[in-house]
């Protein structure tokens, strides 16, 4: 039995789509998606979020138009977005479904329900309203409006992805 280094299964690196090795040398922080739909919390983790100063502010976002929190987003036209840190990167994976969550991704760690979805206690989060919904890509862009924004009173080091895995800064 030989042991890989990397993944033998995996698209050698000539044939991968150009445009999907871009985006991987560009670093993205990652956050958690969170929405309630018919009382039942549903989460995502999601690297393609931008933050646009303004009056009101805006939030821009590419998700999965087959997961269970777009179905929640746009039934709601509610959701949260939590900045993850570097210690989070176990609960990226979770609600990324990387890894094996029994009872689901929301049994694990302290919740609180708001009126957007669910959040971590004392972490930075924003409760945003969808806007606009279309398809981009092989996602949808989720267009929303920042109706609150709810600052740790630490930062956190971002969780930040860069090639497939996680990186710290500096």
């Amino acid at each position: 039995m030989t042991i890989h280094s990397t993944d033998p299964f995996a698209t050698p690196e000539p044939e991968r789509s150009p445009v999907r090795r871009l985006r991987g040398r560009l670093p993205a922080a990652v956050t958690l998606w969170t929405a309630f739909q018919d009382g039942r919390p549903a989460g995502l983790t999601v690297s393609s979020t931008v933050v646009i100063d303004g009056d009101p502010g805006r939030l821009l976002g590419v998700l999965d138009d087959e997961s269970e929190l777009y179905g929640a987003i746009t039934a709601g036209h509610r959701f949260a977005v939590i900045p993850l840190g570097k210690a989070d990167s176990q609960l990226a994976d979770r609600f990324a479904g990387l890894l094996p969550a029994p009872g689901g991704p929301f049994a694990d760690g302290e919740w609180e329900p708001t009126e957007f979805g669910p959040v971590r206690p004392g972490q930075t989060w924003a409760g945003c309203g969808l806007d606009e919904v279309r398809e981009l890509g092989w996602g949808v862009l989720v267009e929303a409006t920042i109706a609150r924004v709810e600052l740790a009173l630490e930062p956190e080091e971002p969780l930040l992805h860069h090639r497939g895995r996680y990186v710290r800064l500096g």
